[in-house]
């Protein structure tokens, strides 16, 4: 009788050689220069075209942002610069029929998914019509809770399932998110049920002053993946063909009944971690900022665009001048938006409401009414 081979027992030997499976998916490289035809997902100039508009067009609605919320004039604020490969090419690979449940960084998702600009500004001034959503836009209004966001998505994808929707539920966190209890059960209630979900984990390299290698021991996020069962994938998060190029294969796969998938992408966020007093020079070097800013993804696409004789400087400045217009329009209709009153939000708090609020009703709407 033949003799079963022995293995030998190699719990650091197996784990060694699943993280290095886990290799960082690109296509695009820093030079603009297409490092994996393989993977290009072969968009149509006028859909390249799209793409570089929409990332030209959130960095200026980025630097105004900015601005606004040093007038005063705006209020919460997470910067998005250097993240436009991350949000906007992936958001880029989803269809209108898409749920959208974002992080509070992720406004930019939500406008190009029919948010309304005033409203987005709104929704930072803390106004209750900030959050109500026009009919027929799915999207949850941006999670400040850090990962929550995840179960949610867990549960959405499985009412589109449920209900048979060819349609996914994607969901953005930072590296910091991936630390929550929520971002485990949300990917392992998803995995169990094989819902149609997308998570994506925004590896901007620090969570507000945290670096992100203190958030976990692990080589990648991504290989998190694993211990639910589902895939995961690690991709340049400057580079947008290789972030569509990975949502649109998860898109697929999820519509097709194959389950959900974990994307990390690797970025920076060039800004601070909000306008709310965080100072990125704290722990951060100039010399790290210098290496990302190499790999800032406008400047990369930009290159790869007018080496096809796609894009120009008269294009973006075009894109640039609507882009302000558009964002001056509509700070003017949110600073139109009547103000919030307390018996506004009672209104709208209940059905019907308690016996004593009704006595405090009373009592602010004659204080409103003078």
């Amino acid at each position: 009788m033949a003799s079963k081979k022995s293995k030998q027992f190699d719990p650091v030997g197996t784990l060694q050689d699943i993280e290095s499976k886990f290799e960082m998916f690109q296509v695009l490289n820093e030079e603009g220069e297409i490092v994996n035809k393989d993977a290009d997902p072969n968009l149509s100039d006028e859909e390249l075209q799209e793409l570089m508009r929409r990332m030209v067009y959130t960095r200026i609605l980025d630097q105004r942002s900015i601005s606004l919320n040093r007038q005063g004039r705006l209020g919460f604020y997470a910067p998005t610069a250097g993240q436009e490969a991350s949000q906007i090419a992936s958001h880029f690979a989803l269809q209108k029929e898409d749920y959208i449940l974002p992080g509070y960084r992720d406004v930019p998702q939500l406008i190009w998914h029919g948010w309304p600009l005033h409203q987005a500004f709104l929704f930072s001034r803390g106004h209750f019509k900030g959050n109500q959503m026009p009919e027929g836009l799915n999207v949850l209004p941006p999670q400040i809770i850090i990962g929550a966001q995840y179960v949610q998505t867990a549960g959405v994808a499985l009412g589109l399932q449920k209900r048979n929707k060819k349609a996914v539920a994607v969901t953005y966190t930072g590296d910091g998110g991936s630390s929550q209890g929520d971002f485990y059960e949300g990917i392992n209630f998803a995995g169990s049920y094989r819902s149609p979900a997308i998570f994506f984990v925004q590896n901007n390299q620090y969570a507000i002053s945290t670096p992100w290698e203190l958030q976990t021991s692990a080589q990648t996020i991504a290989q998190k993946a694993v211990a639910a069962g589902i895939p995961g994938v690690l991709v340049d998060g400057m580079d947008p063909l290789a972030v569509y190029a990975v949502t649109r294969d998860a898109r697929k796969r999820a519509v097709d009944g194959e389950g959900p998938t974990l994307i990390e992408t690797l970025c920076y966020r060039y800004g601070p971690h909000t306008m709310a007093g965080d100072d990125p020079t704290r722990y951060r070097t100039s010399e790290t900022d210098s290496e990302w800013e190499k790999k800032d993804p406008l400047v990369r696409f930009r290159k790869y665009l007018e080496a096809k004789d796609l894009w120009s400087e008269e294009k973006e400045n075009e894109v640039i001048e609507q882009a302000k217009e558009e964002i001056k329009a509509a700070v003017k209709q949110a600073d139109n938006t009547p103000k919030q009153k307390v018996t506004d939000l009672m209104e709208i708090m209940y059905d019907e409401m308690p016996q004593n609020l009704k006595e405090q009703y009373e009592t602010y709407k004659a204080k409103e009414s003078k």
